[in-house]
């Protein structure tokens, strides 16, 4: 079977924006890297459940914010930007039911949220400011918001690296934030990217500064600690810090990267979703692995590497969580963000 997937990345040196690629799952290669459209530091983005309409975060004229795409599948062409002074978002994340997009802007520590009109095309509709109750390391200069997407009961969790934060609004049909409730790691963690079991109950947070896991309750916006685990192995040395975390969708293997270790670590989930244990580590022959994903049966784990401008390619064993390296050679130059379409 052959997919496609998406990837995005600084460009900064390479890049010319947003690119495709195919993964033959027979063969067990990446192939054919096109070029979807010229768009200056995509760092993230997402496909609507329709395909029809592309979203990214956007550089532009010293300015940063979303910009919204048409898409056929193969091409993106540009519908409008939104975009504010300073630093571009970091995160975006596409909400259906009540046609929003939300974005996280990590330099401001804002968290953005975007009206979808019928065309596709984004309009502001509510920004929110974190105030700066930042954590004691010295990357923790103030709010750092990102990562902003829906909880398993339709609220906004936002995930605030500088002030070692979880926040959760409540979302209005014309997008404005409301009702926060706000979960407090460990000061100096850094919290960064969040997922939920299948259930709902229980949540993974990857804590970028302390390299740790935390697995958290869910209840009605609310999170409480039940466990928090290294995401590295004892005889690492030097700088470390975590990014991605993806949940198989059987709720049974989480994995996160490490970016220094150049790494990802692989756990089991228990039946309960309140624990995990560690399996071990996978190099991921590549350096910064800033994002991973699965492709639509789980059976393959692609790597987008920052540094190194490589994919990685990963068999992965349904029953044991454990990952196997197919192919580590893969062109995609300053990758950070793989989307599987």
């Amino acid at each position: 079977m052959i997919e496609k997937f998406l990837v995005g990345g600084y460009t900064k040196r390479d890049s010319k924006g947003i690119y495709s690629f195919l993964l033959d799952t027979e063969k067990e290669n990446l192939t054919d890297l096109q070029l979807v459209t010229e768009i200056n530091g995509a760092t993230y983005l997402t496909v609507d459940k329709t395909q029809q309409h592309l979203y990214a975060v956007v550089s532009e004229n010293g300015e940063g914010g979303m910009a919204a795409f048409s898409f056929d599948g193969e091409k993106a062409s540009k519908i409008n930007s939104v975009t504010a002074p300073g630093a571009s978002n970091c995160y975006v994340a596409v909400d259906e039911t009540r046609n929003l997009v939300y974005g996280a802007n990590y330099h401001l520590g804002e968290v953005r949220v975007y009206k979808r009109l019928e065309n596709g095309a984004l309009e502001l509709a509510d920004t929110i400011k974190h105030e700066d109750h930042h954590g004691p390391k010295p990357e923790q200069k103030g709010a750092l918001c990102h990562f902003s997407n829906l909880t398993p009961d339709n609220r906004l969790v936002v995930c605030d690296l500088g002030n070692d934060a979880v926040y959760t609004y409540a979302v209005s049909a014309e997008g404005k934030l409301s009702d926060v409730k706000i979960y407090h790691s460990q000061a100096g963690s850094g919290d960064r990217h969040i997922t939920f079991s299948p259930d709902g109950k229980h949540a993974y947070l990857a804590c970028e500064l302390d390299s740790t896991l935390e697995v958290l309750t869910y209840n009605n916006g609310e999170f409480k600690l039940l466990q928090k685990i290294t995401t590295l192995p004892k005889t690492h040395v030097g700088f470390n810090g975590v990014a991605a975390v993806r949940l198989s969708a059987d709720g049974h293997f989480l994995y996160v990267s490490n970016r220094g270790n150049d790494s990802i670590v692989s756990y089991k989930v228990a039946k309960d979703g309140a624990s995990v244990e560690t399996l071990g580590w996978t190099a991921t022959e590549g350096n910064i692995p800033r994002d991973f994903n699965f492709n639509k049966s789980e059976d393959f784990i692609i790597v987008a590497h920052q540094d190194s401008d490589n994919l990685t390619l990963f068999k992965r064993n349904k029953l044991t969580g454990a990952l196997t390296l197919a192919q580590k050679d893969f062109y995609a130059p300053e990758g950070t963000c793989v989307f599987p379409l």
